[in-house]
């Protein structure tokens, strides 16, 4: 019986992982939404640096693209092969609308979270 429960429960973890944003993952998305369909992943990480005030890796951007893509938060296309490139084309990502709505709901549920922390704050620099 503990055996079933606890595959039960694993399933759900993994059902609801699908739809949790984790905070860099937070950071990527908002960057590609910033970009309007002509973000790739240098000028993302651009952007997420920008917006994190902090130096990244490009292997976290792309692990991170793809990860949002295979949970249907962004998609990807091929553009044109470009000469400076090698005749290799730039992979572009677009926000789609369940990436939408998860960063909203991740916008809720840190507002929530924060609601109440100003009076704790201001607290504890008196």
């Amino acid at each position: 019986m503990p055996t079933v429960f606890l595959y039960v429960v694993w399933k759900r973890v993994l059902a609801l992982s699908k739809h949790i944003l984790g905070d860099f993952e937070q950071i990527v998305l908002l960057a590609v939404h910033q970009q309007h369909g002509t973000g790739y992943s240098v000028s993302i990480a651009d952007e997420v640096e920008k917006r994190a005030g902090w130096s990244i890796s490009l292997g976290a951007v792309y692990a991170t693209l793809d990860r949002l893509e295979k949970k249907g938060f962004v998609i990807s296309r091929l553009g044109d092969p470009t000469p400076e490139r090698g005749g290799r084309p730039k992979r572009f990502y677009e926000m789609k609308a369940p990436g939408i709505l998860a960063l909203s709901q991740a916008w809720e549920a840190n507002r929530r979270r924060w609601a109440n922390a100003e009076a704790l704050l201001i607290g504890a620099r008196a």
